[in-house]
């Protein structure tokens, strides 16, 4: 089975810091040239001629690029440039004095006509305040074409740092990214902008600090059984939850634990059950007991906020087992600082799953603040609690403790909003402390888990033609088998 490679992600400074290295270096030329032939190809068989938007910066002079070699290949472009010639950076001036000398010329606004592609070039990376004026009234009339819309590094209006909209952005039906991915385009409110993504490196050597989720990154694990192995062979996984009115969660969580190859799963449910008729090789018992015999644990699925629980989370806190914290943990540790300064003393794996809403009482900010800046909060929470983090959500954003792996971060771009359902996340941390128990090391059971945990949701919407209606037990079996396959492909 042919999977995805993992992709460099460059946040701003980084890809400051490469156009520094390379100024005057034609990377201007290279870039044009390189969103010229995706524009080539997605004109082919087109009646109508190209729409170029070009805006005051350099992501108008790669407009002005692709204009002219479009127009070498007598796809006639007509070209809008939204800007003063005269402060046009250098070598975007020099990209607008080329197109006008090769005979084009540019409209002040955009005409009523039919075109076959529109192609955004309004604003690059470097945008920091909301769109106004002209030129939000441009990105609504790109936003209003009949025709499909290719936009040149990121959708102008959507920062690329933190996939916010500012003020207003293009709804693009293909992005060709320069250099390499930015976070904006894959969290945030990126994914509804960017359609298609294409990466064009520009011949560059790419050294970046994140980079996108795969199966390339934890390969290495994905190991086929021994037939000489028992249960015992593949470690005791234990979720601590299921209060009064939410045994629900935990034993959501413990159907994952299980089918994702935890040797024996024990759910020490507060609320105590005789067995899970639907999932009988589950072991409930006491929480006490739980903990006693499990190898790797989860605590949070069910739990609530009872005296009960907070008792729970400080035997979770105090145990040298891989933890993964969840839920109504995470809420918990909010709520006491000092348990929650706890965390950054563990000795053993500390894996963090919250929503936005969580990572917001644990930072003690918002959630609009957290939702502002993924990438920065999750980076903040791994920095202060020294553990796994992933910030879930639109293009979950995972981190690693700095001390661990200088600070690296990734992103996972698979799953889809029929992941927005109860108990979505339970199953996620099902399957974390499923590979912890298994042995597997913290960063890799994060990634996995997050990457197989969307991988499941999508391969649900493909075989149900849509999203919608996709409950969380669902993804367990999907989960499993996409798993099996991992293993199957790398052996």
């Amino acid at each position: 089975m042919k999977t995805p490679a993992t992709q460099a992600i460059l946040r701003l400074n980084e890809l400051r810091e490469m156009e520094r290295r390379h100024a005057g270096d034609t990377l201007m030329e290279r870039a044009g040239a390189a969103a010229a032939e995706v524009a080539a190809a997605l004109l082919a068989g087109a009646t109508s001629p190209p729409l170029i938007v070009c805006g005051p910066g350099n992501n108008g002079g790669d407009g002005f690029v692709v204009a002219r070699l479009l127009q070498a290949r007598s796809f006639a472009p007509v070209v809008v440039f939204a800007g003063d010639a005269a402060r046009l950076p250098t070598d975007a001036a020099a990209a607008h004095a080329t197109w006008l000398a090769a005979g084009g010329r540019c409209l002040d606004g955009i005409p009523d006509r039919a075109f076959g592609l529109a192609i955004d070039a309004l604003f690059g990376i470097g945008l920091t305040r909301p769109l106004e004026g002209r030129h939000a009234d441009l990105v609504a009339r790109l936003n209003a074409l009949a025709c499909p819309v290719l936009a040149l590094d990121i959708p102008s209006g959507l920062d690329s740092e933190t996939g916010r909209i500012l003020g207003c952005a293009v709804h693009a039906d293909h992005t060709a990214s320069f250099i390499g991915l930015k976070p904006g385009l894959l969290t945030g409110a990126g994914p509804d902008h960017c359609g298609e993504i294409s990466v064009h490196e520009l011949e560059l050597q790419i050294a970046a600090s994140g980079a996108t989720v795969a199966p390339e990154l934890f390969a290495s694990r994905l190991r086929p059984r021994r037939h000489d192995s028992h249960k015992g062979s593949y470690g005791s996984a234990a979720i601590l939850g299921g209060a009064p009115g939410m045994a629900g969660a935990a034993l959501l969580a413990g159907h994952a634990a299980l089918k994702l190859g935890s040797g024996r799963v024990y759910v020490g449910m507060i609320e105590r059950l005789a067995v899970d008729p639907a999932q009988p090789e589950l072991m409930l018992r006491t929480p006490d007991d739980a903990l006693r015999l499990a190898t790797a644990l989860a605590v949070g699925p069910g739990l609530g906020q009872s005296d009960a629980a907070l008792a729970l989370l400080r035997q979770a806190l105090a145990t040298d087992l891989p933890v993964v914290f969840d839920a109504d943990a995470l809420n918990l540790l909010a709520a006491h600082p000092v348990l929650f300064k706890q965390l950054a003393r563990r000795r053993a794996p500390t894996l963090l799953t919250p929503h936005p809403a969580e990572a917001a009482r644990l930072l003690a900010t918002t959630t609009d603040a957290v939702q502002a800046d993924r990438l920065g909060h999750a980076l903040d929470l791994a920095r202060l609690t020294r553990a796994h983090v992933v910030l879930k959500g639109c293009g979950s954003v995972i981190a690693a403790p700095p001390d661990q792996d200088s600070g690296r971060w990734w992103i996972n771009t698979t799953g889809n909003a029929g992941l927005a359902t109860a108990g979505s996340g339970d199953v996620l941390t099902g399957i974390a402390v499923a590979l912890l128990a298994q042995g597997w090391p913290a960063d890799s059971a994060l990634l996995a888990a997050v990457h197989l945990h969307g991988a499941a949701a999508d391969e649900l919407a493909e075989r149900l033609g849509g999203n919608i209606g996709i409950v969380a037990g669902d993804l367990i079996d999907a989960a499993r088998d996409i798993f099996n396959r991992w293993i199957a492909a790398t052996h």
